[in-house]
């Protein structure tokens, strides 16, 4: 069968894998001119680990990564809230969780696409379906005809504004700063990524290897592109989290403007169906979440690996785009609403709520910690 699938981020890419093993012919139509993903790191999960060991990329993305052994929740000063370590669940079921470059990760689900898969400059003006066959317009007067299309055009897809108008990105009412950086001489234990959770904002550090960090710093916002932080620089966040405890004021001293990046935290709000007929949305067009979870990157590669599964056990792809909804939509809803109440907690500020949030987190129990493990890294993909 032919899939046409708009967007050549993560999870398009993956798709393309996914249905180019089952021998489907895949053509990737992606608005930019280039592909490129700048100055941001990414987590992946066990499961995201277990999906990229199906679509057969597993043991390349791993050589590209490092093992995440050890997740700590702290507070301002440093204090450890909550930590986990993940080695004793991650050995049990074989993967680990992984810690890479979002750019490494794109070049290597890339390479392993044949050329002529990847069409850029192609921007969708929109579709029609008629009887069998979906067609594609582009603005550059073209048109794609496939069997089926896939949306994986991201959080602001054109293909989801076509099916659901009303659908649109939701602030989560914080915004953000990520960069990777050189780190080297701050001797940080590798496999150790920490999030902070003080009472004027929230900072992650996420080692890399070789030196490289991957930093992220969330500071609430009452609007949304709020003209007072798109001015900020690095001295004003070195500013903003100058008492916070080390390393965050020396991995900020080691950043350059250049390397920071700045956005808005956003997410989906949970749809009510993933498929339409012969057209089918995943990855970020489906149920783009806020990255509390780390799972962002990982619930669009187990989408491919599941899409892959449903076509091969369904008679029709209609048939298959509706397993997949009934598979996927319940998980990916739960991921996005846990996500975006957890950023809620993380960043208060009043300061008796962050007295009392601390001291609850403080005792959490390990019980509680190993139930979320299991719901997000235990799949049966």
């Amino acid at each position: 069968m032919r899939f046409i699938i708009v967007g050549a981020g993560i999870g398009g890419l993956a798709t393309a894998l996914a249905l180019r093993q089952q021998n489907h012919d895949v053509q990737v139509v992606e608005a930019a001119s280039e592909l490129r993903e700048i100055g941001a790191g990414v987590v992946l999960g066990a499961n995201a680990m277990q999906a990229l060991d199906r679509l057969g990329v597993h043991d390349a993305v791993q050589a590209a990564g490092f093992p995440i052994t050890c997740v700590s929740l702290l507070d301002r000063r440093g204090r450890v809230l909550n930590d986990i370590d993940t080695t004793p669940f991650t050995r049990r079921i074989g993967y680990d969780n992984l810690a890479i470059h979002r750019a490494d990760l794109q070049r290597i689900l890339l390479a392993n696409l044949p050329p002529g898969v990847v069409h850029l400059s192609k921007t969708l003006e929109r579709f029609e379906e008629e009887d069998n066959w979906v067609t594609a317009y582009f603005t550059d007067g073209s048109q794609v005809e496939g069997q089926a299309l896939l949306g994986a055009d991201g959080i602001r897809s054109r293909v989801r504004r076509q099916l659901l108008p009303a659908s649109q990105p939701r602030y989560a009412g914080y915004t953000c700063w990520r960069g990777v950086i050189e780190a080297q001489a701050l001797n940080l234990p590798p496999g150790r990524s920490t999030e902070t959770w003080g009472g004027t904002g929230r900072f992650g550090v996420v080692p890399l290897g070789n030196g490289q960090v991957y930093w992220f710093a969330c500071i609430n916002s009452p609007e949304a592109q709020n003209p007072r932080y798109r001015a900020f620089r690095l001295a004003d966040l070195q500013r903003h989290f100058a008492d916070y405890h080390s390393p965050i004021p020396e991995l900020l001293a080691l950043t350059t403007d250049e390397q920071a990046i700045w956005g808005d935290i956003i997410d989906l709000k949970p749809l009510r169906r993933f498929n339409f007929g012969r057209v089918l949305l995943l990855g970020d067009a489906a149920h783009a979440t806020t990255p509390n979870m780390g799972q962002g990157a990982g619930q669009a590669v187990e989408d491919a690996a599941v899409l892959a599964s449903c076509l091969a056990q369904a008679a029709s792809i209609e048939s298959a785009f509706q397993a997949f909804d009934q598979q996927r939509r319940p998980r990916t809803t739960r991921i996005v609403r846990q996500s975006w109440q957890l950023g809620k907690v993380a960043q208060m500020e009043r300061p008796w709520l962050v007295g009392l949030r601390d001291a609850v987190m403080r005792r959490v129990p390990a019980s509680v910690n190993n139930r979320q493990m299991e719901f997000l890294y235990e799949t049966d993909i």
